[in-house]
């Protein structure tokens, strides 16, 4: 597999990137070539300084940085040669199968959705966010992608959606729901309402309406809503967790000493558990986000990702390379177009 990794994107950049790099050349052997796209006397004084060295490592060359602060159409207007654009390029001209970016959200939809184009039949890209559930993993799509969607496109995210999760988490039927303000049919906006009777035809294997309560608790493995929802859901859960820890080591750590004495013998005898709770509920375990939907594989990491989580990002995306997500959404994409064309 071939992958471009955007190394100056991220609130880290290039050290968390280079180290993610460095993880990655040790865990991912089926790794062909890892095209590191930046400026180049930054990125190789970094490998330098990691020590990271290897014949599948190929610096290509990127003029500028597309950053957080940038609005996502400037950045490809007026940041042509960004590494973001680049790293896309290589997979528009064949060089690369994947592109990994940690930075800027909004540049790496635009330049997907615009550099490598929609797979066919494809109305609009969005992004699948794991998360956590008790059943296993949940898709949440679209987490940021598309804040104002037409009811057919969170169709096409429940069909790409379902698509993942079956070749991806070995979802045999991916069970999918709808989020809304409501489990009964009838509850919602305009948009939901109108999606949910085109769920109800779709070959998929659809619940119905979910709520949020439902995302962590009940067996689902996909969540379709629109863009402004899913980042809404996606930014609160997120910080809900790092809130939850906080307050545990903020009430470990308050008190007497001899009450702090026995709460941090007590927190030493869970701490193991703990730690697989926040692991299981942490970005880096992830990766990051697939941008479903394009021609060519785009995995959209966390900004602030640690190289973990970088490494992590360069395995999924050389997982949906292996599993030909791309060939099996564009199949189920035509077959549902097509079905409901007659």
């Amino acid at each position: 597999m071939k992958i471009a990794l955007d190394v100056m994107g991220g609130d880290f950049a290039p050290q968390n990137n280079i180290g993610g790099v460095k993880l990655a050349l040790a865990a991912l052997p089926r790794l062909e070539v890892l095209y590191l796209v930046g400026t180049p006397d930054v990125v190789e004084a970094e490998l330098e300084r990691q020590g990271v060295s290897s014949p599948k490592i190929k610096i290509v060359k990127s003029m500028s940085v597309v950053n957080m602060e940038d609005p996502s159409t400037d950045a490809l207007r007026k940041k042509r040669d960004s590494s973001i654009s680049v790293a896309m390029d290589l997979v528009k001209q064949g060089e690369a199968q994947a592109v990994v970016s940690p930075g800027h959200t909004g540049a790496a939809v635009a330049a997907g959705t615009l550099i490598l184009g929609r797979l066919n039949g494809v109305e609009r890209p969005g992004i699948a966010s794991p998360m956590p559930n008790e059943h296993g993993t949940c898709l949440l799509i679209d987490a940021g992608a598309n804040t104002a969607p037409k009811p057919s496109h969170l169709v096409q995210y429940a069909i790409m959606g379902s698509v993942y999760s079956k070749y991806i988490f070995g979802r045999e039927n991916p069970i999918v729901g709808l989020m809304s303000v409501g489990e009964e049919e009838g509850k919602g906006n305009d948009l939901t309402r109108e999606a949910y009777e085109l769920l109800k035809d779709a070959a998929i294997n659809f619940r119905g309406n979910v709520e949020g309560s439902h995302l962590f608790s009940t067996p689902l493995d996909v969540v379709v809503c629109d863009g402004f929802v899913g980042n809404v859901v996606l930014k609160t859960a997120e910080a809900t967790a790092k809130a939850v820890f906080k307050w545990v080591k903020d009430e470990m750590t308050s008190g007497s000493p001899i009450v702090r004495a026995w709460k941090m013998l007590g927190g030493g005898i869970i701490r193991p558990y703990l730690q697989n709770v926040r692991k299981k509920g942490s970005y880096e375990t992830y990766g990051g986000s697939p941008l479903l939907g394009c021609k060519g594989t785009v995995i959209i990491g966390h900004g602030s990702s640690p190289p973990l989580a970088v490494m992590n990002a360069l395995r999924v995306a050389g997982e949906a390379i292996e599993q030909q997500v791309n060939p099996h959404i564009e199949a189920a994409i035509q077959q549902y177009n097509f079905t409901h064309a007659v």
